[in-house]
């Protein structure tokens, strides 16, 4: 590091920050504010939504034990001052890098990360759950969940807070709202309750109010029914939003979230409730760094940047997002029957161009991936078509949405999967590996992989005007602009050979995997090892006729893909192709039976074994046994 962080040095572990007087913490968020700046500068990750709960994260640790008392971080996206405070400080200029710390909470790294997250609207469900072991075990210590507004419109979030409520559970719910999507409360009032009802005096009363009224005979239980009816209609008056009340919880707030002191005092007068309660904290994201206060869409995941003046290198390439961004355009430009949806990722799906050009066929449902297909599918039985760009690891939430109210009604509702395969540096939680096997095997499916700038283009003409549910899969990054062999149109269910076809070795391979097989090619052309290249376009439907066809010529087929080879389209082929192809030998490189860390896109094809040298190594290896037909699942 640069830089001198005396307080933050001094901080090996939790312990050494609750040794700091309360005085220190001014200067310590500063500090920690300097040092997510620059590790992340270098390393890229979430910046504005760290940089958003510093106060919060501290005022947290002050006031709660960890990890007696549980802290659940929803998405996971914010918890970079907690690692930081958790004793991986050290550990700390390792983000996101292959073999370092994660940049979301992770249970093998501290028994701080008490849950992983990855996606959002997940905390409240957990914490519940973690309230009721915690019950039944007779064991000890808080629950608490910090989930942001945004995470909040999520279906799970509500399904929880009315079980939650149900339950009377004790939890804390913090309510990260950086975006004043929940209304704030009404005049001094509100305040007064809030600060009342938080009181130790208060509750004692309120509990034992309670226990006196449930002992009257056979009035008791009306009357603590028309007590509770009471003080729902007192806060109804007293908050523009009941939401929260409603679902039976104590709702206090707001409290300016980088008020570290007013946050602390707070956390210590609801640490003694005995029930669920919310604390509506607000914040703003990307606090203290000028650049994501005033972009915080742009410095919410962003890649390695400058301090100075906050830009991100620029380079003369085209990403697969900026390539379907493009053409969706024009579609809609021919057609105003097309509009787009996006589920609270309009700017990373691409879908921003075709908001600020179609506002009014553009709709963003928030994080709701199953309510944004069922939406969609509405929107097609009123006869528009519909494009669909979530990210393939969101999309595995909405799986039975694509199948029940989709592909079983044969409705022509377009899903664009961005972040197909691996990803990179988000990890776990973020690699679009599943996809293939989640999506095949439903009827009626189409399902494309397209392989550069030309394919992308031709593969959402082909959806634009086919029949029937479609899905298109494309990776993260560059997005490749030869046009060799790729001009050809889509024929359904059929690819296009990328090379002449003069070798005795074929390379099956789908999407991004095509790049490393042409390389694979290459190096084993330098060593008198010929093979083709056919790009499958087609995931779902394939001609199996058309490939039994091409593939018969050949001694050694290899099919790569991005995906998880179990039920993935290798294992399809193979088994269609090895009882009438009994001469050639097949075999298949994907995805390991095991989830995938953090990296680089590159160290992570590595480390699965699907480099450009990873393909050359296994063709001669398989060429020099004769080996039969084998499904190889890898292993790093």
């Amino acid at each position: 590091m640069n830089k001198n962080y005396p307080l933050l040095d001094s901080i090996k572990e939790l312990k050494d920050f609750k040794k700091l007087p309360e005085t220190d913490y001014p200067e310590l968020i500063k500090e920690i504010r300097e040092f997510i700046i620059e590790v992340v500068s270098k390393n890229g990750g979430h910046l504005a939504s760290n940089l958003g709960v510093v106060e919060l994260t501290i005022a947290l640790h002050s006031v709660f034990t960890s990890p007696e008392d549980k802290i659940i971080w929803d998405v996971g996206h914010q918890c970079y001052t907690h690692k930081i405070l958790t004793g991986r400080k050290d550990l700390f200029h390792t983000l996101r890098t292959f073999r370092g710390i994660s940049g979301f909470p992770k249970k093998s790294e501290s028994p701080h990360d008490v849950f992983e997250t990855g996606h959002a609207s997940t905390s409240i469900s957990a914490g519940l759950g973690m309230a009721a072991a915690r019950d039944i075990s007779g064991s000890k210590g808080k629950i608490v969940a910090v989930i942001g507004d945004g995470a909040l419109t999520g279906g799970m979030a509500l399904e929880a807070l009315n079980h939650t409520g149900h339950l009377g559970k004790d939890i804390i719910l913090i309510l990260n709202d950086n975006n004043m999507s929940i209304s704030r409360n009404v005049g001094a009032l509100s305040t007064y309750l809030s600060k009342l009802i938080t009181t130790r005096s208060y509750q004692q009363l309120n509990k034992s109010a309670h226990m006196a009224i449930e002992k009257i005979p056979v009035l008791g239980k009306i009357l603590i029914h028309f007590v509770q009816r009471i003080k729902k209609g007192m806060k109804a008056l007293l908050f523009t939003t009941n939401l929260f009340t409603d679902f039976g919880f104590e709702y206090v707030g707001p409290v300016d979230g980088h008020n570290v002191h007013e946050l602390i005092l707070m956390l210590k007068k609801i640490k003694y409730l005995e029930r669920p309660v919310v604390l509506h904290v607000s914040t703003r994201k990307g606090k203290g760094y000028t650049h994501a206060e005033f972009n915080p869409t742009q410095f919410h995941g962003i890649g390695a940047f400058s301090i100075i003046d906050g830009k991100v290198e620029k380079k003369n390439t085209i990403t697969y997002t900026q390539a379907f961004s493009e053409f969706i355009v024009k579609l809609a430009e021919k057609d105003k029957n097309v509009v787009a949806i996006s589920a609270a990722m309009t700017h990373g799906t691409g879908l921003d161009k075709f908001q600020n050009t179609y506002p009014g066929r553009f709709f963003d449902v928030g994080i709701c991936e199953q309510h944004a297909v069922t939406f969609a599918a509405g929107l097609a039985t009123g006869g528009l078509k519909p494009f669909v760009a979530i990210y393939s690891t969101f999309m595995q939430r909405a799986v039975d949405q694509v199948i029940h109210d989709v592909a079983l009604q044969k409705l022509h509702v377009v899903f664009c999967m961005d972040r197909a395969g691996i990803v990179g540096n988000d990890g776990e939680t973020h690699h679009g590996i599943f996809d293939i096997a989640l999506f095949r095997g439903i009827p009626g499916i189409t399902l494309l992989s397209p392989y550069n700038i030309a394919e992308m283009k031709a593969a959402l003409r082909y959806a634009y005007e086919a029949d029937g549910p479609v899905i298109l899969r494309y990776p993260r990054g560059v997005c490749p602009s030869d046009s060799t062999y790729t001009g050809k149109p889509f024929i359904r269910g059929r690819g296009v050979f990328l090379s002449d076809r003069n070798g005795d070795v074929l390379l099956i391979s789908t999407g991004s995997m095509v790049k490393n097989a042409i390389q694979a090619a290459q190096l084993l052309r330098e060593e008198n090892i010929f093979c083709d290249i056919y790009n499958l376009r087609f995931l779902k439907p394939i001609d199996i006729s058309y490939l039994k066809e091409i593939t018969s010529s050949y001694r050694y087929v290899l099919i790569i893909e991005d995906g998880v080879v179990e039920n993935g389209i290798g294992e399809y082929i193979a088994l269609n192709l090895i009882h009438i192809s009994p001469g050639t030998l097949f075999d298949i490189m994907g995805i390991p039976d095991e989830f995938i860390p953090h990296g680089t896109q590159k160290e992570l094809l590595s480390y699965c074994g699907l480099g450009a040298d990873d393909i050359a190594d296994r063709v001669k290896n398989n060429l020099k046994q004769k080996k039969t037909f084998t499904l190889v699942k890898n292993t790093p």
